[in-house]
């Protein structure tokens, strides 16, 4: 894809989890990894903004070091994670960052969530987490960039969701299926006890 085509996926993007409530508020964050002359850029949507509003302007497109390349707005406070990800992993193309309230809600409690089917064999029993630390750190970036070195999709404990793939859409797959994992567990859990 090119620079048009990126900046119109990440508008797709962010209005879809918008409306599938993985980023509510003005919370989340979205990027996509591309190469233009030679170079390698990211899009990713400023800091503050509503994903149901993100328009054309509200992409910024920067290096891998996080320099503005495009745009007069800062980009998400949550630049240096997307990042950090991207120099671990070249199979990375797209992530989605966000906040969904049953998966926010495990991310809050003691509970790991569990795998379930719908990706293949399970060979773990639980997705992993990263520790807490502080929202739009260095420490926070590095933790999780260090834990999905092996996976797509980790939990961020006491704050959210990332979930990355090839490309944007495979990136949102895996954030609906965390989330999806989520609710299944709550459910289960207060049938629970209800027997």
């Amino acid at each position: 894809m090119d620079k048009k085509e990126i900046i119109k996926e990440i508008i797709r993007v962010s209005h879809y989890i918008y409306n599938k409530n993985l980023a509510p508020g003005k919370s989340g964050n979205i990027s996509a990894r591309f190469e233009e002359n030679g170079l390698q850029k990211v899009a990713i949507t400023r800091s503050g903004v509503a994903k149901k509003n993100v328009a054309e302007e509200d992409v910024i497109i920067i290096d891998l070091d996080g320099n503005v390349l495009e745009g007069n707005q800062r980009p998400s406070s949550e630049t240096l994670l997307h990042l950090e990800v991207y120099k671990n992993r070249d199979d990375i193309n797209g992530i989605v960052h966000g906040h969904p309230p049953y998966s926010t809600g495990f991310s809050m409690s003691n509970k790991p969530l569990k795998w379930l089917e719908g990706f293949g064999e399970i060979k773990k029993a639980f997705i992993p987490s990263v520790k807490y630390s502080k929202p739009g750190s260095r420490e926070l970036a590095e933790n999780t960039a260090e834990v999905m070195k092996n996976e797509d999709m980790v939990v961020l404990k006491n704050h959210g969701i990332v979930a990355a793939g090839m490309n944007l859409d495979e990136a949102i797959t895996m954030a609906e299926f965390i989330e999806d994992i989520a609710k299944t567990q709550f459910v289960a859990s207060i049938l629970d006890l209800t027997d």
